[in-house]
Parts: C-alpha cells; structure tokens; sequence
C-alpha cells in the first residue's frame, strides 16, 4: 500500500520499509503535492479542509435536493437485495436494515450509537422496533433533518467518540462513514492504518465484550488505480476521471484498500462474524436514486433553476452536478475500480 509521493523518497533509502512510513513523513515535498493536486484538478481552489467542512461541502450543499428526492429519513446507503433485483429500493432497503439489526442483535431496549447517521434512516427503523438509537454526524443539514424529524441526533466527529459522551452501547453501526475516516493528507503521509486503529480502539472502548459492529463501505477493488493518475482532464469514462470526480465530491476522503484491510486493521479488537461484497447492489441501489433525483417535483425543480447562476459562474459547482450527468458512483462500481464491503464484527 505504498502511496507514490512517499516512494519516491524512499526510493532513494531503500532501507527504509513500509512499517516505518511515518519516519519519513517529515521529508514529503507537501508544495509537490499541492502542485500534483493542482494540475490534476483534484484540489478545490481557495479549501482547506476540515472534516467538518468536507462533510457539510458532500451533503449539506444538497440536503433539499437529497430529501425531496429520498425523503425525510432516507437511507443514504447502499440496499440489500439478495440477488433479486426485481423488488423495490425501499424494499430492499428493508431488507438490509432487517439484516443489520439481526445481524447486532439488536432488541426493544438496546442501545445502539449509529457513526455518521446520514438522514437518519437506519436509526428511524431501529427507533420503531424499540432500540434507543443515537446518531453522530457533521453535516449541519444532515443533523438539523434527522432532529427536525425527532430522532436523537449530534453534531459530532464520528471518530471520536468516548464513553464520557454518551455512555456505552449494546451495538455500533457505520454506513457510509468509514469512507470518511482517513483523509487524503494522512493516506499520502503513510497513516491510513494509524488512523484505522485510533478509529477502531474507540468504537472498541463503546461497546462490551461481545457487542457487535457493523460496517458498510466503499473499498478500493481489483481494477483500482494509484491516486497520482486521478485526473479531472481524462477521458470521461476513464477511471482516472470517474475517481478525480468522485474527489470533487469528497474532496478530503480516502478509502480502505479492500474489506481484508477493513479486516487487518480491526483485528487487535474485533474478530470478523461476517462479510458479504455489496458491489452489484449498490449499483442498482445508485441506478434508483438517479432515478428518484430526476423524478418531477415543482419544488425540486425550483431548486434546479436557482442553481443555474451558481452553474454557470463557478466551476467548481459545475463539477458537483456532474455527478448526476455522469455517475461515477455507479461507474466505479461497473467497472470494479471500486467494491463496497459489508463486515460485521465482535468485540473480543
């Protein structure tokens, strides 16, 4: 997992192995890099990210849009369909939620903490079947939806959270935020696993021995490609394009490289129960919400219209509602670039 702005210093100390990333961080050219991400078109002009601020860059610049097309409380991951792609998303949307909360074992009384909740429509069915559910999140839009709609939501860092904070639980949940975990800065510094572990030991301290985790997310598949050939200038159906796009829209996220890294790095914590790859349902699950964004709505379609000065003067803008023009999202997962991983884990 050799990332290529740290291999080419280490190039020149062949001494150096991959374990010892971090002795090195301190000789990364950073001026290099911002000059890669420039000419790439991977960097938003005039940004210095936050997590806080990527988050509500992804979501809360949408939120209107998003609800108005997936509803109040919509589940904003990917669905279960068990090989049958016949029924409905909220069907298969069903399914999956069914899976999780049998997958937790959770009951009427179970305290479950759900990491990055989105809308809130995983804690909105564990809310109906008895569970005390609490959600952490950090798009302001995201928080303000899930509370208006009377779920138990906070703006907090989902990476971060101590027992001080909400006490412990029976079950934790991630769909989604995994994703979001690592940044960019930390994957070309050498961290990712460093960050993985500190993320793991926290979730780890929430629960008891036995309590379960569950983990829904976007991996790098077979067909990856390294981050320096991102390219927003590429071809449009060519991978380097597809991802540098996908960049524009999650401008400070880096993924796991595959559910066995998911795997290694919870291991001193976890012990895997179960795994499962998503990738072909979430490429119907994304297929329905194209459909459902596109779908006629006076007051949806109000929005559009007011966002054709913004398209029209800010390029950056452009760049975002190019995700609905051309997909990558779904793309990536077409052409295994990118696999989507299902884990639940237990406590050891």
């Amino acid at each position: 997992m050799q990332n290529y702005f740290l291999t080419k210093k280490m190039n020149t100390q062949e001494e150096l192995v991959i374990d010892k990333q971090e002795e090195v961080v301190k000789d990364i050219d950073k001026d290099e890099i911002a000059s890669h991400q420039k000419e790439k078109g991977l960097a938003v002009p005039g940004e210095d990210w936050t997590k806080h601020k990527e988050m509500d860059y992804t979501y809360t610049m949408f939120d209107k849009i998003f609800r108005l097309s997936l509803g109040e409380n919509a589940n904003f991951s990917g669905a279960l369909y068990n090989g049958d792609y016949s029924i409905s998303l909220e069907q298969a949307q069903r399914q999956k939620n069914e899976f999780i909360a049998h997958s937790l074992n959770l009951v009427p009384g179970s305290r479950l903490l759900d990491l990055g909740c989105g809308w809130g429509g995983w804690l909105k069915f564990a809310k109906d079947m008895g569970v005390e559910g609490i959600g952490v999140n950090l798009s302001r839009g995201q928080v303000a939806a899930c509370q208006e709609n009377g779920l138990n939501v906070h703006l907090k860092d989902a990476r971060y959270i101590k027992p001080e904070d909400f006490g412990t639980f029976d079950a934790v949940s991630a769909m989604g935020s995994l994703e979001h975990v690592c940044t960019i800065d930390k994957y070309l510094a050498g961290k990712q696993d460093q960050v993985y572990d500190d993320y793991f030991q926290h979730v780890y301290n929430l629960l008891p021995v036995g309590g379960r985790f569950y983990v829904q997310s976007m991996v790098h598949g077979k067909n990856k490609i390294p981050y320096e050939d991102f390219d927003i200038n590429a071809p449009k159906d060519s991978a380097a394009y597809l991802l540098a796009l996908l960049t524009k829209h999650n401008p400070d996220s880096w993924i796991p490289y595959g559910h066995e890294h998911i795997i290694r790095v919870a291991n001193p914590y976890f012990k895997k129960v179960s795994y499962s790859s998503g990738r072909l349902d979430y490429v119907q699950t994304n297929k329905e919400w194209t459909k459902l964004y596109l779908k006629f709505s006076f007051q949806k379609y109000l929005i559009f219209l007011s966002l054709i000065p913004k398209y029209l003067t800010d390029k950056e803008f452009r760049f975002q509602l190019d995700l609905l023009r051309y997909r990558p999202n779904r793309k990536i997962f077409e052409k295994e670039i990118f696999d989507h991983a299902r884990l639940v884990f237990e406590k050891i």
